[in-house]
Parts: C-alpha cells; structure tokens; sequence
C-alpha cells in the first residue's frame, strides 16, 4: 500500500487528493521582483498554480486491491482548474485541496 507524502503540510490529503501551496505573488508573477504590482485584469481567468506539499497515497483501482501511482510529487509547481479544488485555511495559512484529476500539469523547470 502507498503511503502518503508530506513536506510542510498540516493536513493529511486521502486518496487521490493533493495539497497545495498557493504560489506568493512574485512566484505567481502577479508582483514583479522589483516590487511593480500587476493588476488582476493583465490575467483574466487563468488556472490556478501552486506548490504541492503533500500527497495522498492514490486512488484505489476498479477491483478495490490496488492504489493507483500518483502523478505528482511534494515540491512540484503545478497548473490546476481554477474552480477544481477547495480552499482551506489552517493556522493563517491558506492551502488548497485539489483531486488530481483537477491537476492539468506540471511545470519542468
């Protein structure tokens, strides 16, 4: 059986489910390095992007016996539906619950 990944998460996802960090503002490029706020107009309706920081062990196969390998890892910058995932809030920090069904990629750099 799989066992779920964690690496700075209060919360333990269950199955197919993953927690994610919502990227800050200059991660997320809503906030230049330099300080230049750029406005939620110049992004209209994009997917959400955040971090993952834990891991569920996966969803069980159609015969019930067998998780299902998750795709994702803790640490990975992912791309995600913006209106795919649940928003949680745990001690002033806001974190994201999203299926990994949900998840539309993975950025490689």
């Amino acid at each position: 059986m799989a066992e779920t990944t964690q690496s700075g998460s209060p919360l333990r996802p269950l199955g197919d489910r993953v927690v994610v960090r919502p990227l800050t503002e200059v991660e997320a490029g809503t906030v230049s390095a330099s300080g230049i706020i750029i406005p939620d107009s110049a992004k209209k309706e994009k997917p959400e992007q955040g971090v993952v920081v834990a891991v569920g062990a996966g969803k069980w196969n159609e015969d019930g016996d067998k998780r299902m390998v998750m795709d994702v890892k803790v640490g990975d910058k992912v791309v995600f539906s913006k209106y795919g995932y649940d928003e949680v809030k745990v001690d002033g920090k806001e974190f994201f619950i999203v299926s990994e069904s949900s998840i539309l990629g993975v950025f490689t750099n």
